[in-house]
């Protein structure tokens, strides 16, 4: 199990202060999260900014890095993705860690896909040469992006919601079928009270990802909270705005994360959900089940 963070903004926005400051940041969540543990087998950041897409990445704790206060303060982007990574699928390697990107697109991932190694010739199966080539690592989730990225290669058009909810159906019924004991669907478990080996048999896949212009995902059998701002406002934090829109634009800014990572009014994102941005960065949400 992981955390993670996502934003998506109509204008390049800093994030900072909740990634290093905020009452619950990303890098305390690395230290100790809500259930208790530590997350310290690697973080990374990505952002997308004037449509480029880049990324760090490294295998020490977030919390005993020198790098990560650097990368943080200069992240910014429409899209930013920011992940602490406690390792499940995939030893702790440079190439297992989050975020992921092929090409403009990037990926984390809270959760893991029991029976993987079953599960991985069905997914292989479905990907082009191409694809394929792609992967780097061994963890579950950079399959998952190659799985979201041919399923967007074959229908350019579609919505990503779509798209991912396509993407998480075909992993329920591989895992269904590699795996009878376990529990693919939405579960009333309180996973975050649940011990590892209770965990394994639930298929758990809360995903941020980018195509490199719109931000999507799902939530399934992890915690993900969700808050949406209407303007610019001055950081409690550190008293400075965290975006810069020409006058009289409109502003709005989705953010996505494991935890509430400030005092604002966060909602929870229903279990069994699959969302996307819409261009003014709000968000829309749909049940997995068509």
């Amino acid at each position: 199990m992981c955390r993670l963070y996502g934003l998506q903004a109509t204008h390049p926005t800093r994030s900072a202060c909740e990634l290093l400051d905020a009452q619950n940041a990303m890098i305390q969540q690395s230290r100790e999260d809500a259930r208790g543990l530590s997350n310290p087998h690697g973080w990374g950041m990505g952002q997308v900014t004037d449509g480029t897409t880049s990324c760090f990445r490294q295998v020490e704790p977030a919390s005993e890095s020198e790098s990560y206060r650097e990368e943080a303060l200069k992240t910014e982007g429409t899209t930013v993705l920011a992940h602490v990574r406690r390792a499940t699928v995939g030893d702790p390697s440079h190439a297992n860690t989050h975020p992921f990107r092929h090409g403009p697109a990037l990926l984390i991932h809270n959760g893991h896909v029991p029976a993987f190694d079953a599960v991985r010739p069905h997914l292989l199966d479905r990907l082009s040469d191409e694809r394929e080539r792609y992967i780097r690592g061994t963890t579950d989730s950079e399959h998952v992006l190659a799985l979201l990225l041919q399923l967007r290669d074959e229908a350019p058009d579609a919505p990503l919601h779509e798209i991912t909810r396509t993407a998480l159906q075909r992993l329920q019924s591989w895992v269904a079928a590699e795996a009878p004991d376990a529990e693919p669907h939405p579960t009333d478990a309180d996973t975050q009270s649940l011990s590892h080996d209770e965990l394994e048999g639930i298929l758990a896949l809360n995903l941020l990802w980018t195509d490199g212009t719109t931000l999507a995902g799902s939530r399934l059998n992890r915690t993900l909270w969700a808050l949406e701002r209407s303007h610019v406002r001055a950081c409690p934090l550190c008293g400075e705005d965290h975006a810069a829109p020409p006058e009289g634009a409109d502003y709005r800014a989705t953010v996505l994360a494991s935890e509430r990572i400030t005092d604002e009014d966060w909602t929870e994102v229903p279990n069994g959900a699959v969302f996307a941005t819409a261009p003014d960065a709000t968000l829309h949400l749909e049940s997995l089940k068509p």
